[in-house]
C-alpha cells in the first residue's frame, strides 16, 4: 500500500470492477460517503477512522489474511478459490445485476457430447477459478486438465477448450455465445470478510461490526417503505387487520384523543394494493415514506 495510514485506522479493501458502483451504493444507503477519483485506486470515505483501497475481488481474500487489508468485500467463491484463512462477518446478497447469488457452471458447446462430470475425464477446461474446479473433478473421481482462462472464456470452446467453468447470474451470455449449462458447481454471494488479526484488536472489531450492521440495516430496508396513517380510534381494529399480519405497527396518540396515529412498515410493492383498503377502513392522511435502514 503506497499511501501512508495511520496506526488504529481500519484498512478496508473495496471490490473493483463490476461490483464497484453497486458497493458504493450499498455504503451509501448505509450512512457512508464513498468517492471514486479517477486513477486512483484509494477512494475517500466520510469517516476518518477507514480508509479504503480499491482491489480486485479475486485477490481480496488473500491480502485481507496478509493482513495487508483489515476487512474487505469479496465472493465466497474467491475466499474458497484462494483457500483464505479470513473470517466471514456477514453474507451481504447484492451483485452487479441482481439480488441473487452467482453461480458458477459447467458449460459446453450446445452439440457437445459431454452431458455429465464424468465426461470430462481427460478433457481441457478453461476456468478463473482453477482451484475450486479441480477440487470439484476431484470429489467426483475425474481427472481433466483445467487451465486458468485471463477473460473471454465463453470464446473458447469448442477449439480452445472442451469445457468452462464460468460465473454467470441470468446465463443470458452463455445462451448467446451457444454453450449450454451441465452442472452448478457453487452458488456464491458477496461476503464481508475479516483478517483474524483485525478481530483480535477490540477497536477494529467494533468498527468493523459497525460497519456490518449498517450493511446488513440498509439491505434489510432494500424495497421497503414506511407507511404513515391517522385513524380514528373506533376504526383502529378494522384498519389492523388489514395491514400485514406479521408487521406490528407503532401507534400512538394525536393531540385529539379520538385519533391516533399509525406507522409501519411495508413492501414497496404491496402499498398500492393496500392504501385503498386501508382508506375504506377509517385511515386518513397516508404518507409513504422512504426507508433507508433497518437495524435490528
Amino acid at each position: 500500500m503506497s499511501q501512508s495510514i495511520a496506526p488504529g485506522v481500519l484498512k478496508l479493501g473495496l471490490p473493483a470492477g463490476s461490483l464497484q458502483e453497486a458497493t458504493a451504493e450499498l455504503f451509501r444507503k448505509a450512512g457512508y460517503k464513498i468517492a471514486f477519483a479517477s486513477r486512483s485506486y484509494y477512494p475517500t470515505i466520510d469517516d476518518p477512522g477507514i480508509h479504503c483501497t480499491l482491489i480486485r475481488a479475486q485477490e481480496m481474500p488473500r491480502y485481507v489474511q496478509d493482513g495487508l487489508l483489515d476487512c474487505g468485500l469479496t465472493g465466497h467463491d474467491w475466499v474458497l478459490e484462494n483457500d483464505a484463512k479470513v473470517h466471514e462477518m456477514a453474507e451481504l446478497v447484492f451483485s452487479k445485476v441482481s439480488r441473487k447469488p452467482v453461480r458458477w457452471v459447467l458449460a459446453v458447446p450446445e452439440d457437445s457430447p459431454i452431458h455429465s462430470v464424468k465426461d470430462l475425464q481427460g478433457k481441457r477446461i478453461a476456468t478463473e477459478v482453477v482451484q475450486l474446479t479441480r477440487r470439484w473433478l476431484a470429489s467426483h473421481g475425474v481427472t481433466a486438465h483445467v487451465e486458468f482462462s485471463w477473460g473471454a472464456t465463453e470464446v473458447k470452446p469448442p477449439h480452445l477448450a472442451d469445457a468452462i467453468v464460468e460465473v454467470t447470474e441470468t446465463g443470458s451470455s452463455l445462451r448467446a455465445n451457444k454453450l449450454r449449462i451441465v452442472e452448478d458447481l457453487l452458488q456464491s454471494t458477496t461476503r464481508f470478510i475479516a483478517c483474524p488479526k483485525a478481530m483480535d484488536d477490540p477497536s477494529k472489531r467494533r468498527k468493523m461490526e459497525n460497519i456490518v450492521l449498517m450493511l446488513k440495516g440498509a439491505m434489510a430496508a432494500e424495497g421497503k417503505v414506511g407507511l404513515m396513517m391517522n385513524v380514528p380510534r373506533e376504526a383502529l381494529d378494522r384498519v389492523l387487520k388489514v395491514l400485514p399480519a406479521l408487521q406490528t405497527p407503532t401507534i400512538s396518540s394525536l393531540a385529539d384523543s379520538s385519533w391516533v396515529d399509525v406507522n409501519t412498515i411495508l413492501d414497496e410493492s404491496q402499498v398500492r394494493d393496500l392504501a385503498p383498503l386501508l382508506r375504506d377502513a377509517g385511515a386518513r392522511g397516508l404518507v409513504e415514506y422512504p426507508i433507508n435502514k433497518i437495524i435490528d
